[in-house]
């Protein structure tokens, strides 16, 4: 879940960035003197900052199940993971030029040197063979080249980690304290090492049982553990590897969808909508063919508050969360306090556990649930929310849907004065 305050892990992140950094300032020196001076030490903290970035980059995409949570959740570490990897690019681009101006005093002649001296400087080279297979991985991020790939995206990361291996190299035969760089360079590839290695040997076998349509181009599909399979809190996700061998597309790929069911439930039940080749190949999967699940991740009902009562907003297939929620209600779990539920779809057709959610509503009187469609209401607004639900801006609002859906609820209800501290919400926009 998106967090807008600083969180546990994310304090860890900045002394382990930090830490080569205090190693080594005391023999870069001050920012006193000539410009070449500073340049010179400009080029060098960029440089240590931009490998640090890198590496703790990769630390954080290990992706253990309960590694995300002191970061906020998955969805929050893969953004911390992109920013890194993105401003550590920068820096390292930094860190070149700076260098290469600081010579420019003495000469054009020593600024190319610099940068590109004799092979005999090997130290240097491997900066930029690092350099050139960071190049490598990032290009098909950027627009030019259009949307990667998923697949061919991941194998691409094996490029990541020589980037890594080469930029640590690189690192350790200029450091004059090599330990930080061991750290950093241990919990960088070794996370590589676990996730293409090490991860998919502990995955969960599971059936699956039955595909259960929910509406055109929507299914749930219930998976019956082969062993003691995964436990779960409400609002978590897993990633789903499907073995079907009739599959058209997605055979043995890994991806997250979010749970469904009750932690109480015995069965894994996962709503999945035909948004890509994947997930569309799934609408007509096998049953009792096999898949393995690794999870769960996610906490987006992490931060609870028993004095106040809540408010879900779910559109689109984010409102499986909510779906797995009511469900743990019906079955006694939640406590105190009360929850309304509004869904919101483009027409009753699209509203795809609606018949669920009406029979927990008339079952569970802690439960309420209203339904708004687009198609003949326009947006969600202020007075439709007030109407329903009187007292809204008193609750602790969750919201799950897609991004525009999201961003404009956050606008509606900061616009009523909500504090963005009670508004939680959950984008799956990230590979």
């Amino acid at each position: 879940m998106m967090r807008r305050w600083l969180r546990r892990g994310d304090i860890a992140l900045v002394v382990a960035l930090l830490l080569p950094l205090a190693v080594a300032l005391p023999r870069l020196g001050g920012l006193g003197g000539p410009p070449e001076l500073w340049l010179t030490w400009v080029g060098r903290v960029t440089g240590i900052l931009g490998l640090a970035m890198m590496l703790l980059a990769a630390a954080v995409s290990c992706r253990v199940p309960g590694f995300d949570r002191p970061f906020g959740g998955l969805a929050r570490l893969w953004h911390l993971h992109h920013w890194l990897g993105f401003t550590a690019f920068i820096l390292v681009m930094l860190h070149a030029l700076a260098l290469g101006l600081s010579a420019v005093p003495t000469s054009l002649d020593a600024a190319v040197t610099t940068l590109f001296p004799p092979v005999s400087h090997g130290s240097v080279w491997l900066g930029w063979l690092a350099w050139v297979a960071l190049v490598v991985f990032l290009a098909p991020t950027f627009d030019f080249f259009g949307q990667p790939h998923y697949q061919r995206w991941k194998r691409l990361h094996l490029v990541s980690a020589a980037a890594l291996l080469l930029g640590l190299w690189h690192a350790l035969l200029l450091a004059g304290e090599t330990w930080p760089w061991w750290l950093l360079g241990i919990a960088g590839l070794g996370a590589i090492a676990w996730r293409k290695g090490v991860a998919p040997r502990y995955r969960h076998a599971y059936r699956i049982e039955e595909v259960v349509p929910l509406a055109r181009g929507v299914v749930e599909v219930v998976l019956r553990p082969e062993g003691s399979g995964i436990r779960h809190e409400t609002g978590q996700f897993v990633y789903l590897s499907p073995l079907d061998e009739s599959l058209s597309d997605g055979r043995g790929e890994e991806h997250p969808y979010t749970i469904a069911s009750a932690p109480s439930d015995s069965r894994l039940r996962i709503g999945i909508k035909d948004l890509g080749d994947a997930s569309h190949a799934l609408q007509t999967v096998t049953p009792e063919t096999r898949v393995l699940v690794e999870g769960p991740y996610g906490e987006f009902f992490g931060r609870r508050f028993p004095e106040r009562d809540m408010l879900w907003l779910g559109g689109g297939i984010g409102i499986t969360p909510f779906v797995g929620g009511a469900r743990d209600l019906a079955g006694g779990a939640g406590g105190e306090g009360h929850v309304h539920l509004f869904y919101l779809a483009h027409d009753p057709d699209r509203a795809y556990y609606r018949e669920a959610l009406e029979g927990i509503a008339e079952a569970h009187e802690g439960f309420a649930f209203t339904q708004h469609y687009s198609k003949e209401q326009g947006r969600l607004d202020e007075a439709f929310l007030r109407g329903h639900c009187p007292d809204f801006t008193e609750r602790e609002i969750y919201l799950c849907g897609p991004p525009a859906m999201n961003a404009h609820l956050q606008r509606l209800l900061t616009d009523q004065g909500v504090p963005a501290s009670r508004i939680h919400s959950e984008v799956f926009d990230f590979l």
